[in-house]
């Protein structure tokens, strides 16, 4: 088939979506389809569409269905479409109801969705290769967050959580990502002169951050909003525990069980279980064991095939 995939952030943003939609493009080139990657859909005729993001999309996919009705369109919902976009702008509405099949990429997704909306969701979780691990560092509780610095993320939540941790703690917290406002910048820069404990590496390679994931003790990730953070996909694939903000996209990632979680917004609640996966080696054991059990559900070749799976519920209908 000709599929149109539709990102609305190309490859120089380096983000969760653009990683999403070169994954998907090889997964789906590897099973015979052809595939053009754009920010905005060219009017070129495809046999199907793919497209990433409800709102920031919209205009692709009023277009295709206008120009294609009988084609199908899928449509893959990330964090602020769930959280945000689906509950108050028409345009994300809209193409919901346009869609031919809604994709979310965790499995709490759905319970963001009406009835009627929810009977043509698939659940496709996100993926990552085994990442090998490499020796740590001495005398050094080496603890990562990953992702740019902008308000659905909560980036600042773990320096804020070093001002709580005992003075003899190992821990130190490097945040990797770009600031996407001058704001943000500023504020990185004060927050790592304020608070030692905790370093801004900024927008690096993925390559590097693969790389310094693969020797981390543990991932924080403290979203208020997410739809299904790849970040998590890949510090279990490097068996690295997370602690992440109970919230539904990280639980519906994680599981309901994970003992990893610490309220939204909630710094002190987040210091006390870094301080118990340095210290106790049952807790970090437990992180592990739950980490292990979910990293069934996001390798590669389990991803390739849910995917090519929806594809394929369309191939024979083409019109």
């Amino acid at each position: 088939m000709r599929i149109a995939l539709i990102t609305p952030y190309g490859r120089e943003h380096r983000n969760g979506n653009w990683h999403t939609a070169a994954r998907w493009t090889r997964f789906l080139r590897e099973a015979g389809h052809t595939v053009r990657v754009q920010v905005e859909w060219d009017d070129r005729p495809a046999d199907l569409m793919l497209a990433l993001h409800a709102r920031r999309s919209f205009a692709s996919i009023q277009s295709f269905a206008k120009a294609f009705p009988t084609r199908p369109l899928l449509v893959a919902l990330t964090g602020t479409d769930l959280y945000r976009d689906i509950h108050e702008d028409r345009h994300a509405q809209q193409a919901l109801e346009l869609a031919h099949r809604l994709i979310v990429l965790q499995d709490h997704g759905p319970d963001e969705l009406a009835v009627h909306l929810a009977a043509k969701t698939r659940v496709v979780y996100q993926s990552a290769p085994d990442i090998a691990r490499t020796p740590e560092r001495p005398n050094l509780f080496d603890v990562l967050a990953i992702g740019h610095l902008r308000e659905e993320k909560d980036p600042f939540r773990a320096a804020l959580a070093t001002a709580y941790l005992p003075e003899n703690s190992e821990i130190q917290i490097t945040h990797f990502g770009g600031a996407l406002s001058d704001d943000m910048a500023d504020t990185a820069e004060m927050a790592q002169t304020k608070l030692p404990r905790w370093t801004w590496a900024g927008d690096v390679p993925h390559k590097t951050v693969l790389k310094r994931l693969s020797r981390a003790h543990l991932l924080v990730i403290s979203s208020v909003m997410e739809g299904g953070a790849n970040v998590i996909c890949e510090a279990l694939a490097a068996d690295v525990p997370v602690l992440a903000s109970h919230m539904p996209g990280n639980i519906g990632m994680l599981g309901e069980d994970y003992p990893g979680y610490f309220p939204v917004g909630d710094e002190r609640h987040l210091a006390r279980l870094l301080s118990m996966a340095e210290d106790d080696p049952g807790f970090y054991a437990n992180l592990l064991k739950y980490g292990r059990l979910r990293r069934s559900l996001m390798r590669p070749e389990h991803e390739a095939s849910r995917l090519r799976q929806i594809v394929a519920e369309f191939e024979q209908t083409t019109v």
